[in-house]
C-alpha cells in the first residue's frame, strides 16, 4: 500500500530529510506563534473554541466554530454570549449571561469595583448555578471572552478527532509523511 512512498522516502539523502523535518517544524511553530499572538490581540487565554454541545441551540449548534474576545475594561450585560472556565473543569461553557451583579470589594483602602455574572445556555431549563462547583456567581477571572463571531460546522473537525484519536495520529502522521517525502 505505502510501498512506493517508502521507496522514494529511502531514495531521499539525510540532508533532504532533514531540511523537509526543519520545513515541518517551521510550519508547526508558525501555527503556535499565530495561537499565542491572536490570544494577545484578543486578550484571551482560547481566542477561538468549538462547541461541544446542545445547549446554546438556536443560536450556536455543536460543531460551531466561535471568535472570542476579552477587553479587560468592558462590562457584560444581559444576553451576551460568554465562554467560562470554572477551576477543576477541563471544557470551558458557552453560555449567555443572565443577570449580572455589580458590586465592590475592598483593596487596602481602595474599593474596586467588580462584576459578577450568572448564565444559562438558551436550550437548558435552569440557570448555571449548578454547574458552578459551590461558587454564586460567575467573576471575571472566569470568563476566557465574549462571543464576537462564529462558523458554522467547521469545529466538527475538532469534535471528530477528539472522538476519534486514531484518525487525529493518522492524520498528522500522513501530514509528517507527507512533509518529509515531498521533493520541493
Amino acid at each position: 500500500m505505502f510501498s512506493e512512498e517508502l521507496k522514494a522516502f529511502r531514495r531521499l539523502g539525510l540532508r533532504h530529510v532533514l531540511l523537509q523535518a526543519l520545513n515541518f517544524a517551521s510550519v508547526i511553530a508558525s501555527g503556535l506563534m499565530i495561537w499565542k499572538g491572536l490570544g494577545l490581540v484578543t486578550n484571551s487565554e482560547s481566542p477561538i473554541v468549538v462547541v461541544l454541545s446542545g445547549s446554546m441551540e438556536p443560536a450556536f449548534y455543536r460543531g460551531d466554530l466561535l471568535f472570542l474576545t476579552n477587553p479587560s475594561s468592558e462590562k457584560y450585560h444581559n444576553g451576551d454570549i460568554t465562554v467560562y472556565k470554572i477551576p477543576g473543569a477541563d471544557i470551558p461553557i458557552v453560555h449567555r449571561v443572565l443577570e449580572t451583579h455589580d458590586a465592590k470589594t475592598r483593596t487596602g483602602d481602595q474599593s474596586v469595583p467588580k462584576q459578577r455574572l450568572l448564565t444559562k445556555g438558551d436550550n437548558n431549563e435552569v440557570n448555571d448555578i449548578e454547574l458552578y462547583r459551590g461558587l454564586e456567581y460567575l467573576e471575571r477571572k472566569h470568563i476566557v471572552g465574549k462571543v464576537r463571531g462564529f462558523l458554522p460546522y467547521i469545529g466538527y473537525v475538532t469534535i471528530a478527532m477528539n472522538d476519534f484519536p486514531q484518525l487525529k495520529y493518522a492524520l498528522l502522521g500522513g501530514l509528517g509523511l507527507l512533509a518529509l517525502i515531498q521533493r520541493e
